[in-house]
């Protein structure tokens, strides 16, 4: 254990003499989980072992209390609990709880009372065994003693201790003889239980460290040379000739630079990771642009229409290869992968090299050798002379620093004086006025891993300069004054106009642009760094004010103000500190000055400032100045959360744990910004994890039931991001946090609130166990009621609500009942594409049930959501699918139906080359719903539904097999379709779904290869596939659907081998 503690476990930076905290990973998370499992039940495996007394007692603040532990066993003292059973030693308890401040500080001796000290915490256990390790680093030593203790080399601490153990049971032989030593013998006996303990902790530790190799080595660590090799190997393996060929072009896509490290991707993206990027052309399909990550391989968006520059934007998974990237895209480059039906080119030098060693070989030879050289070599270097040009004309980019570099101030030398600093200022503002006249593609590529919230940056405010000096209000020639005072005057002069400033209304914009035309901004930048106090808290409080403005914060950030308020961050002067954070507050609205913060050490520093003192009882007013400090910190943190490479930082600076103590607070001007940083970094799996398991949804959920409508909002906005996770959406009912949020509907005017609040409803909507305690609350009532004149963002997520609550059936008939099918149905005119898709799931659920398919019929719902389906984005083309289906087999007269809808037999049939797996498995799960009409049946093959279905049986995707067979299985029953798919190559395919885990894939596999073994030379490609073994396994399974079909393609399989046996005997 202690090993794995010190070398898997990642752990925070300490701290302030404290020790790091663990961070929320998942491989933490699954050492915890098995260091769990090791306690619970322990004393019931190894009862010797759990009664051992520890070396040195484990001790840690702990969250339980003294309430928990009445009863047989314990012994109260005012405030403290002990155990009754005691060492027999030191008469020391084995266990112990004791106030220590505002908490509870936890020691305990055993095994046994470990063991019953977690199962007293119930879901809190989790938290308790954190706090323990982050307490006792090397708990090994205080459990089997300091000889023990955890080293980074050789350890024989053990076999000495069994070496010890060894020679005193001899000499107790020997002395046994002679007069009888009991002592002895028990001290041996305890010996003996500490060295199984430490046996049982070395078993543990191995466990701990093979799941975290297991885990580590699972995932892909790409480098350079790996991916040259892979793409070198491909490129042999690429031609024109489709027949030959597995792809018909690879190249990296880049100016051909390769930097130092061996990559090629420019230093702005090997921040992330990236190594290179390849275009790949493979037969059947378009180009695709790849990326070459540290993590792995992915797809990425390419080139945009209008410019030269990659769009970075991942669109796929990591893959732990090209080839399997590849395999998973190209059906024609897996199928020849597979099949190894390719030809390898040689290298061209190794072949130009054989071919010279053989003319030098041969010189006897006539000139046909030479000429032949000679013609291949022109057309080599013709070949290569094509393919420079091509790359050339793709990508016309000159390598060149990009200016962004500039705009971080990392070109600038840092002895700059401070007599000089205001020079250096105006330096850097015309330097970036510049900047905004002319970007670069480098400065419209850099996202800095940036949170999708953010997608856009905002936009360069435009400057009004066409106003006239006579229509300018006095104020502003007034400030104009003040600011030269500013800049001329002694130290009092300056602190005198800072005061006479404050009082004009700077969050006027006159006023604001006023200070920045005349210079202001830069002395005011420039104060914060002179020694006297009040005229930095002067020149921070109107900064404050005026930052709101967006041209004045991108001024700021400019002027270098943003790193002299970082500094300011370590001042001792709390009020300073307030100032500095909420002036970071209002500048980090952009990425750049984000980014600025981060680089700058500003998110480690305003982490610190969150660990502020007791946060109840408030009584001096140094301690409600570390409540206010506090504030402008999480305040500093909310706007900087935008940033997913910030989030980072904070995590690791240990901003979780001070944010769920914060949590605690009963202020609610503090809570807002907690509350708020929060659910901004709800975003990431890590944050969620660790709002579940440090108790904060309760908390939230708390904070629910406030009269705030502002904090309402961000606590209902975190559980709707946080709710992703099942054990979050249990834990927001446990709590009672459902009735809050159907209460928040009734609050039709704040579109803020309403939204935030049925985001969350939707989320816990995915758990039956939620969508029962809805339905006794009417919130389907209240949602149908809302749904007329509401924002798209507030639809989005009532429909998606209606969407999972329909899944239940009664709820079907309450949605009818409420009046909310024809709101729906309107709804799928709209043009909000997440929209769209929430009300495609929500029509098609209620389309479940017979009566409301009535309503959707006669509101033309079904013509609707064909319609759809001519839509460009996949994730709704396949929402629509999937409507489809229910409606097509609840419809009356289904058949009739489809066929009236001109073109729309031949647009689904066309949906069959979509590239979205997702598509292809919906549109082929209603294709098996039209093939039930033998009329439409006849149409879609007349559309060329049998070799389009046939291509997509390549696929591994087992949600696309299951539906694919499911549709083969259909359109078998028209005329030669069964022939059609066997000359298509349908059938072998199909042989191998029958190895995948799901039954579903099982059924309609056996079931399309039973329609297929009607047809002789069918039967004879499945049983060279090897069909009969896993078809005999079918057979005897508990699904009768799956045991049929299995027994009849058996069945036709034995009657034609039968029938060649007759024929050959006859």
């Amino acid at each position: 254990m202690g090993q794995t503690l010190q070398r898997a476990a990642k752990w925070t930076s300490a701290k302030d003499g404290s020790g790091g905290k663990l961070e929320f990973t998942p491989i933490n998370q699954d050492i915890l989980n098995a260091i769990l499992q090791f306690l619970e039940g322990f004393s019931g495996k190894h009862p010797e072992e759990a009664k051992l007394i520890f070396k040195k007692p484990l001790t840690w603040h702990s969250n339980l209390k003294p309430s928990q532990f009445s009863g047989s066993g314990y012994n109260e003292r005012g405030s403290d609990v002990f155990s009754e059973s005691t060492n027999e030693k030191t008469s020391e308890p084995l266990m112990s709880l004791k106030k220590s401040g505002g908490d509870y500080e936890m020691s305990v001796s055993t095994m046994e009372i470990a063991e019953n000290i977690l199962r007293s915490s119930g879901d809190g256990k989790m938290k308790e065994l954190r706090a323990c390790l982050e307490s006792n680093n090397d708990p090994v030593a205080n459990i089997c003693g300091e000889r023990f203790a955890t080293v980074a080399g050789e350890d024989n601490a053990l076999f000495r201790f069994f070496e010890e153990i060894t020679k005193e049971i001899e000499n107790l032989a020997r002395q046994s003889k002679e007069e009888g030593d009991g002592d002895s013998a028990l001290e041996i006996a305890e010996k003996k239980r500490v060295l199984n303990m430490r046996l049982l902790l070395l078993r543990l530790d191995e466990q701990l460290l093979n799941q975290s190799i297991a885990r580590i080595s699972s995932e892909v660590r790409l480098s350079p040379q790996v991916v040259d090799q892979e793409v070198s190997n491909l490129k042999k393996m690429s031609g024109y000739d489709e027949d030959k060929y597995v792809l018909e072009e690879i190249n990296y896509f880049d100016t051909g630079y390769i930097y130092q490290n061996s990559c090629r991707a420019p230093p702005w993206r090997q921040v992330h990771g990236d190594i290179s990027y390849i275009s790949v052309k493979p037969h059947d399909m378009n180009t695709l642009y790849v990326t070459a990550n540290t993590s792995g391989y992915h797809l990425i968006k390419g080139p945009a229409k209008d410019k030269k520059e990659l769009d970075y934007e991942k669109v796929s998974e990591y893959y732990k290869s090209l080839v399997t990237l590849l395999k998973d895209q190209s059906s024609n480059f897996a199928e020849r992968i597979d099949k190894q039906d390719f030809v390898v080119q040689e290298d061209k030098k190794e072949h130009f090299a054989v071919l010279m060693g053989d003319l030098h070989d041969d010189e006897e030879g006539d000139g046909a050798n030479q000429s032949e050289l000679t013609s291949r070599k022109q057309g080599d270097s013709q070949t290569d002379r094509d393919k420079t040009q091509k790359h050339k004309a793709q990508k016309q980019k000159k390598m060149e620093p990009s200016l962004k570099w500039k705009n971080l101030g990392m070109e600038e030398s840092k002895q700059t004086e401070e007599k000089n600093e205001r020079k250096t200022v105006v330096v850097v503002k015309k330097r970036t006025s510049q900047r905004s006249k002319s970007k670069t593609p480098n400065d419209m590529d850099d996202s800095f891993s940036e949170s999708s919230e953010e997608s856009e940056e905002e936009e360069e405010a435009v400057e009004r300069r066409s106003e006239t000096n006579a229509d300018l209000p006095s104020e502003y020639w007034q400030i104009q004054k003040l600011v030269k005072y500013l800049k001329g005057g002694n130290q009092t002069a300056t602190i005198i106009a800072l005061c006479c400033m404050r009082d004009f209304n700077l969050a006027q914009e006159t006023c604001q642009l006023a200070i920045r035309d005349v210079g202001g901004l830069e002395v005011l930048i420039n104060l914060l760094d002179t020694e006297e106090i009040k005229c930095k808290i002067g020149a921070l409080k109107i900064l404050k004010e005026i930052s709101r403005n967006t041209q004045i914060r991108r001024a700021i950030a400019d002027l270098g103000g943003l790193q002299t308020m970082v500094k300011i961050l370590r001042d001792p002067n709390k009020e300073l500190k307030c100032l500095a954070a909420e002036t970071i507050a209002n500048v980090a609205k952009f990425r750049r000055a984000r980014r600025t913060v981060r680089q700058h050490g500003g998110i480690k520093k305003l982490v610190g400032l969150l660990d502020c003192a007791s946060l109840t009882n408030l009584t001096t007013q140094d301690l409600e100045k570390d409540v206010e400090v506090a504030r402008c910190g999480a305040l500093a943190l909310w706007s900087c959360s935008k940033s997913k490479k910030n989030k980072e930082s904070m995590q690791k600076a240990g901003a979780i744990p001070l944010l769920a103590k914060l949590l605690k607070s009963t202020h609610e001007n503090m809570l807002i910004p907690v509350v708020g940083t929060l659910q901004e970094c709800a975003t990431e799996p890590s944050y969620r994890l660790a709002i579940r398991t440090e108790g904060m949804v309760e908390d939230l959920v708390k904070n629910l039931k406030t009269n705030t409508p502002e904090l309402q909002m961000h606590c209902a906005s975190a559980i709707f991001k946080c709710a992703e996770d099942q054990e979050t959406r249990d834990l927001v009912r446990q709590y009672g946090g459902l009735d809050p949020l159907v209460t928040l509907l009734g609050d039709n005017e704040n579109k803020e609130l309403l939204a935030a609040a049925t985001g969350a409803i939707w989320k816990c909507s995915i758990s039956p166990e939620n969508v029962t305690r809805f339905q006794e609350l009417k919130a389907i009532d209240t949602l149908v009621s809302l749904l007329n004149d509401q924002p798209e963002e507030v639809l989005v997520n009532m429909v998606g609500a209606l969407g999972e609550m329909a899944k239940d059936p009664p709820n079907r008939s309450a949605i009818r009942k409420a009046g909310g099918i024809a709101p729906l149905v309107n709804l799928l005119t709209g043009t909000n594409q997440a929209l769209l898709v929430n009300v495609t799931k929500a029509v098609g659920e209620c389309a479940e049930e017979g009566e409301n398919m009535v309503i959707i019929d006669r509101l033309d719902g079904v013509r609707l959501l064909w319609s759809l389906l001519k839509n460009q984005n996949p994730a709704v083309q396949a929402s629509a699918a999937w409507a489809i289906c229910p409606c097509i087999e609840n419809a009356k007269d289904a058949g009739e139906m489809v066929r009236s809808f001109v073109g729309g037999l031949e647009l689904i049939v066309s949906l069959l080359r979509s590239e979205h797996k997702e598509v292809l498995a919906s549109v082929c799960a209603a294709i098996a719903n039209i093939a039930k009409d033998e009329e439409n049946l006849a149409v879609i093959t007349d559309h060329g539904v049998v070799p389009m279905l046939a291509k997509l049986t390549n696929t591994t995707d087992d949600k696309l097999r299951r539906h694919l067979a499911e549709a083969i299985a259909r359109c078998c029953n028209w005329g030669n379709n069964r022939v059609s798919f066997g000359h298509h190559g349908a059938v072998a395919p199909l042989v191998k779904y029958l190895r995948s885990k799901d039954k579903q894939v099982h059924r309609s596999t056996a079931r399309a290869l039973f329609q297929l073994s009607k047809n002789p030379e069918n039967c004879i490609t499945m049983h060279e596939a090897g069909v009969v073994k896993p078809l005999m396994e079918m057979v005897g399974a508990e699904d009768e659907d799956l045991q049929e079909a299995a027994a009849g393609c058996i069945g036709n399989i034995r009657r034609l081998a039968l029938a060649n046996e007759k024929a050959k005997y006859s």
